[in-house]
């Protein structure tokens, strides 16, 4: 009885010694062997992903030629009406003849005292001859543009910088019938474009720098 008590208690002794040297190894192992990781987020060079509907609406965009961005003086308006007109382009002619960044007729450049003849070869000559039209037709419109600027015709705020594009489209006369007439009587060109399309697309420039002329003079030098 004697021999089996202490069989068992040695038993008990090396099951407890077992287990202590276990936990100890163990932890040993936690403390030594085995390495924290923080689980990062993989960080990608694309900071957004875009939709297929985002790419195909950006291809679109490139494709379509843009006004650089202006300011809404002289300079804005006429290079706003270039592109309009040509997309800028000195050397442009349209296919019923009408030539030039600003496309002139040749009837118009006459009235100026401009050859057609040379004239896509020269961009300043096209530059003068804007600016000289541009003061002539003022002059023409000056009291149009006093009496109906701020006024709405057709759904359009009329303003000065409108009047004297739709002028360079039409010809003063055209504007002063659309005016009379409070928008009963309008015109558009060969391509459909209509006198309101440019009252309204080249309204709000200011050119009160522009001085209205009776007869401009170009320097063709």
């Amino acid at each position: 009885m004697k021999s089996n008590i202490l069989s068992n208690i040695k038993w008990l002794f090396l099951a407890g010694l077992t287990f202590i040297l276990v936990s100890f190894a163990n932890d040993m192992l936690d403390k030594n062997t085995i390495e924290v990781v923080s689980i990062k987020p993989v960080v990608h060079h694309l900071q957004y992903v875009p939709t297929q509907a985002e790419l195909k609406q950006s291809n679109h965009q490139k494709e379509v030629a843009k006004v650089p961005f202006v300011e809404k003086d002289f300079v804005g308006f006429k290079e706003a009406l270039a592109f309009k007109e040509s997309q800028g382009k000195y050397n442009r002619v349209n296919t019923l003849g009408y030539l030039g960044k600003y496309q002139f007729g040749k009837s118009t450049l006459r009235e100026l005292n401009i050859n057609p003849k040379g004239f896509l070869k020269n961009p300043l000559l096209q530059e003068k001859a804007f600016l000289a039209n541009l003061e002539k037709n003022k002059w023409i419109l000056r009291k149009e543009i006093k009496k109906y600027s701020g006024k709405w015709i057709n759904g359009v705020k009329i303003t000065e910088s409108g009047i004297l594009a739709a002028a360079h489209l039409g010809g003063a006369g055209a504007v002063q019938q659309f005016l009379w007439s409070y928008g009963k009587k309008t015109m558009k060109d060969a391509y459909g474009t209509k006198i309101e399309n440019y009252l309204r697309k080249f309204s709000g420039y200011d050119l009160s720098n522009i001085k209205p002329k009776k007869e401009p003079v170009v320097d063709l030098e």
